[in-house]
């Protein structure tokens, strides 16, 4: 893969992430428009630099995952995330049958930017300002609304932020505890694509995400490298997401992410 072209990707995946916009969307439509074919390395890619990102929360939010005299905190995530790693385990090779369908993905982000439009008018009166005064059973619901995300275009964050509304949850207390169950969540699926998933399977060239990784030093470049910008970028993104949602609620990524869909339904439709 090329570098320059790995390093945008990583740009994409790390503005992306947390926003609600889908980042397997723009990654995939970025890698598209760039005219790069859709190998077994490049979809395993764009799910392992999700790495870099995972760390940006860690980093921008250490007080948090770093005091172990709440504890409480921890079971919250741990609860929450199995929804997420059940269905996905299971539903796996229909995500991945779904990644290269473009006009599926484009239609979805559509259909998530009506959502978006009027979520602040459905949830208008919360009660949960932190995550302190989220109960386990409220977290794993979070999680239950977080598979809509397996769906992809839906957008994790958009999915989990949503679902933190409907459980009471202030605009900021959804997004940070989004920020914060994207840990587990990432941390798994890429330990997934990485040590686990044989890609290309029953193909000759059938392989684990590490053997592809370290079969070139040049892949192993592209990784490193992918994983260092996702993460510097999100870190930007986070702390920059918090203060446009606070100000301006979900309305503009609505439109954003109706427009942009409509646009690509046109080019891959009729131009691609």
């Amino acid at each position: 893969m090329d570098l320059i072209k790995a390093i945008i990707i990583a740009i994409i995946e790390g503005l992306t992430e947390y926003l609600p916009i889908s980042s397997t969307a723009h990654m995939g439509f970025t890698a598209s428009l760039m005219g790069m074919q859709e190998t077994e390395f490049l979809k395993m890619f764009q799910v392992s630099i999700q790495f870099g990102a995972i760390l940006s929360v860690v980093v921008a939010y250490w007080k948090k995952f770093f005091d172990f005299s709440n504890l409480k905190f921890y079971y919250k995530l741990a609860f929450a995330v199995v929804p997420a790693l059940v269905l996905g385990y299971f539903l796996d090779d229909k995500i991945e049958a779904v990644l290269g369908n473009q006009i599926a993905i484009s239609t979805v982000l559509v259909l998530g930017g009506v959502v978006l439009l009027f979520a602040d008018q459905w949830f208008k009166n919360p009660v949960i300002h932190d995550e302190k005064g989220i109960s386990i059973k409220k977290a794993v619901t979070i999680g239950f609304w977080q598979c809509l995300a397996m769906m992809p275009g839906t957008s994790r964050s958009a999915a989990s932020i949503i679902g933190g509304m409907t459980q009471g949850l202030s605009r900021k207390a959804a997004a940070e505890f989004s920020f914060f169950l994207a840990v587990p969540t990432m941390l798994a699926v890429t330990v997934y694509s990485v040590f686990v998933k044989t890609w290309g399977k029953g193909t000759p060239n059938e392989s684990k995400g590490y053997e592809m990784i370290f079969s070139s030093s040049e892949n192993i470049t592209v990784f490193v490298v992918g994983n260092i910008v996702a993460f510097i970028v999100a870190l930007i993104a986070i702390k920059s997401f918090i203060g446009l949602l606070n100000k301006y609620g979900f309305k503009p990524w609505g439109w954003y992410r109706i427009i942009v869909g409509i646009g690509l339904l046109v080019y891959f439709y009729w131009f691609k």
